[in-house]
């Protein structure tokens, strides 16, 4: 493998708003989902619905894209009917008018128009907000949950067709590929997205079943590594504590390779879309200029 290059200019986080969830959600729990959604009598404190976006040299890359504010201002943005009711148990948003897409993305300098690619972990509501604003955008997701669109029953799943399958934007569904890196076991397949090493999209299914996670490497640091909804803690991630929703096993598999990754790699960041400490995770790591790398 050649010599890692510094082509991250600069990593930051923005936020589309606040999710109160259920704390089942979050986890650890041994009640089965649909138990707990509709039994729990509790809310989490907010939560931020976390975009990060990440300037590589040849090009800007934004990672899952929150929360679309319509989710709070158009009485018909959810399903009508049963499923109003599974949504309206699920989450509770508060999304203020400076707090779009493009409002958060003009505060770090730039338009939507200036974003090159968005890395979408996985197709829910709270992490495809900002589809509508990215018609010029390369949008990629793993094939398996591309394909989970097709499937029946999609607003059970938490997938809502009307709010992604919309005309002119640019998919692209990515395949996983033989990496040959040894610094990413246990992974062994993923994406190169630069073809520098730089940033890397892993397959970490579970929550949906083609969720990914993308690794930033930076030469004398740390890596960062984006989990969307693999947890909503990063330290529960540590302790291999799963969230509440998802296909158990496939989460264990996950989890349990993101914590081989960060044995190897010591002071491994790991970032989640609903983690409220992940703003200070990610301030500390950039201002850690030592990342350590274990032995092999």
């Amino acid at each position: 493998m050649e010599p890692l290059r510094d082509t991250i200019e600069r990593v930051s986080v923005i936020s589309t708003g606040a999710v109160a969830i259920r704390p089942e959600h979050v986890g650890p729990t041994w009640k089965n989902t649909y138990f707990w959604l509709f039994t729990s009598t509790k809310w989490t404190a907010p939560r931020p619905i976390n975009v990060f976006v990440v300037e590589h040299r040849d090009g800007l890359v934004l990672f899952d894209l929150g929360q679309d504010r319509a989710a709070v201002t158009d009485p018909g943005y959810f399903p009508s009917g049963p499923m109003s009711l599974i949504y309206s148990r699920l989450a509770k948003f508060d999304i203020g008018a400076d707090e779009t897409l493009p409002a958060q993305l003009a505060k770090l300098g730039y338009r939507t128009g200036d974003v090159d690619k968005a890395v979408i972990s996985h197709l829910h509501q709270d992490h495809i907000g900002g589809l509508r604003d990215l018609d010029r955008t390369e949008l990629l997701l793993s094939r398996p949950e591309w394909e989970s669109l097709s499937g029946p029953l999609p607003e059970a799943r938490g997938l809502l067709r009307s709010h992604i399958d919309l005309p002119g934007l640019n998919w692209k569904p990515v395949d996983f590929e033989p990496l040959g890196d040894p610094d990413l076991a246990p992974f062994t397949t993923g994406l190169d997205l630069f073809g520098d090493g730089a940033l890397t999209l892993l397959p970490t299914p579970g929550h949906t079943p083609g969720s990914l996670s993308m690794l930033v490497r930076r030469p004398g640091r740390a890596p960062l590594l984006m989990v969307g909804d693999l947890t909503y803690d990063a330290e529960l991630l540590a302790a291999g504590k799963l969230p509440g929703a998802g296909d158990k096993r496939r989460m264990a598999k996950a989890v349990a390779d993101v914590n081989a990754l960060r044995e190897r790699h010591r002071g491994l960041t790991v970032l989640a879309a609903h983690d409220p400490n992940a703003a200070a995770l990610l301030a500390s790591a950039l201002t850690d200029q030592n990342g350590d790398h274990a032995p092999s």
